[in-house]
């Protein structure tokens, strides 16, 4: 590009306003804290002020979700630009605008393009390192979690096992009362211990689901007819709540190695959670399809979806936000119990444009 000739000492003020400029950047750069949009709106107020006629020139940052400028775009109007390269692709552009009336390319100086394309580089590198800080947040919330998972998993095992003797003795006591004693009153006492310790047992069961405790019958079987049959005795729920479902099976002829009994309760869980939330008339989606060496099941819903303070506690055994009397705490403890001895893994995302979705990934075999 050529620019209009200009004195020396003009030069020598406009080289004077770039290296201030690059001054500025790299101070609003060294003090961003949390608002990307804050420190992007300072770069382009600092920008502006650097070029040669900067009463007269607008400056606009598009980058990603982004979108600032210093003043309202001429209508009609002449412009540098440069690109916003992070993690070596394009994100977004800086471009500086004179409006044609008052001026030409030409007014443009060779020096600002090159100050243009570093300040670029320079927010490039700042909004890489925003959202590298975001995935080890991310990284870090998973990594707790899972130890506090796993911390659990094993204080569960130890109370699962202990547990399971005395309710053996009081099942076996109270069923040898029931069956002994000819007394109105000691057989319905009897009946209600022997309804207690069933239930304390399924109790216990699912404890040991979440730590991983169950015994597994592996083997290669299609998944789905098992979908379809979970959907089938789910089918009077759906019709209660008022709701529909939708199946997308990508693959029909899948298979996976599994224990079809625990992937059956797997779908129900999570099924039967998204029953209780959806509201009347919404659609409740089952999608799945598979990889090289895994399969996924996405089940989402049009709920109010799980709060952010309750995200990283959800397959903890015992946590439930439902009434007392409508849930123990324990289905998706359950879940995460069995995908974790299936060597897989579970997460939850919002649902666009409302609702909770899991995504669990498992295996297609388990050598």
């Amino acid at each position: 590009m050529s620019s209009l000739i200009i004195s020396p000492e003009e030069v020598l003020k406009e080289r004077i306003k770039e290296l201030s400029c690059l001054y500025d950047v790299s101070s609003v750069i060294v003090q961003h804290a949390d608002s990307m949009e804050v420190s992007l709106n300072n770069i382009c107020i600092v920008l502006k002020r650097a070029w040669r006629f900067s009463d007269d020139a607008c400056v606009e940052l598009k980058l990603d979700d982004f979108y600032i400028v210093t003043n309202p775009i001429p209508e009609k109007s002449i412009f540098q630009k440069s690109e916003i390269h992070v993690f070596n692709k394009s994100f977004g552009y800086i471009k500086v605008h004179y409006p044609t009336n008052k001026f030409t390319d030409k007014h443009f100086l060779d020096d600002e393009e090159k100050l243009l394309k570093k300040v670029c580089s320079d927010v490039g590198f700042l909004y890489e390192k925003e959202l590298n800080k975001g995935k080890e947040e991310q990284l870090k919330r998973s990594a707790e979690r899972v130890d506090r998972l796993s911390i659990l998993g094993e204080i569960t095992a130890g109370i699962a096992h202990e547990l399971n003797t005395p309710l053996g003795n009081i099942l076996g006591f109270a069923e040898f009362i029931h069956d002994k004693t000819e007394e109105k009153q000691s057989k319905q006492d009897s009946s209600k211990i022997i309804k207690a310790a069933i239930y304390s047992r399924e109790v216990v069961k699912k404890l040991m689901f979440f730590a991983c405790e169950m015994p597994q019958n592996m083997r290669f079987v299609k998944i789905k007819p098992i979908v379809v049959e979970a959907l089938t005795l789910l089918a009077p729920n759906f019709k209660k709540a008022e709701l529909t479902y939708k199946l997308n099976f990508e693959n029909a002829s899948l298979e996976a190695q599994l224990d079809a009994i625990q992937f059956t309760q797997i779908l129900f869980n999570i099924l039967i959670n998204s029953i209780y939330v959806s509201p009347k008339l919404s659609v409740i989606k089952v999608s799945i399809y598979n990889d090289e060496a895994n399969f996924f099941i996405e089940i989402s819903d049009e709920g109010p979806g799980i709060k952010e303070e309750y995200k990283n506690k959800i397959f903890e055994p015992f946590f439930t936000t439902k009434p007392i009397g409508d849930g123990s705490g324990l289905g998706l403890s359950v879940v995460h119990g069995i995908v974790k001895s299936h060597k897989g893994d579970i997460v939850t995302f919002d649902n666009q444009p409302k609702g909770t979705a899991f995504q669990i990934r498992l295996p297609l075999t388990m050598n």
